[in-house]
């Protein structure tokens, strides 16, 4: 792997990074927003319309701390990926450059722009990963009927 491959990983890392950061602090607000709600409705009145509000905001809690959960599970992945680390077949931490696109394996977070080109990080449990893991340099794997050739992996 050379230094600007290296560079470039690095930069992925760093996006996805603090992407993932923004889905964290995103999700912990949404959950404490929802108990706040549920805590601060009108603690006095015995109305069953109250009861079922301060349910449904409970509900709303439980589902954002769920989903931060997960946000903190994927951030827990991506602080274990060493940039450094040369892939001569396609893994988890992996470029993945082929015919179609280029791809980052960490976690799923979609278009990421570096220096004005677009990666796509997926995750090691996306379809189109599976299609190419294990890959290296040169071979081609099939992804929805077409065969697509890797064009460089580290």
């Amino acid at each position: 792997m050379n230094s600007e491959q290296l560079a470039l990983k690095q930069q992925l890392l760093t996006e996805c990074i603090r992407i993932q950061k923004e889905v964290v602090a995103t999700a912990k607000a949404a959950m404490q927003d929802a108990q706040q709600s549920a805590m601060d409705y009108d603690e006095s009145a015995e109305d069953n319309m109250v009861d079922s509000y301060r349910e449904e905001m409970q509900n709303k809690r439980d589902m954002f701390a769920r989903q931060l959960e997960v946000a903190l599970d994927d951030m827990a992945l991506l602080n274990k990926l060493r940039p450094e680390l040369k892939e001569e077949v396609a893994g988890f931490g992996s470029v993945i450059i082929t015919e179609a696109q280029s791809m980052f394996v960490a976690i799923s977070l979609g278009s990421i722009k570096i220096d004005g080109k677009s990666y796509v990080a997926v995750s090691p449990s996306a379809p189109l990963y599976k299609a190419v893991a294990g890959k290296k340099k040169g071979e081609t794997f099939m992804f929805r009927e077409k065969p697509i050739k890797v064009l460089d992996v580290f």
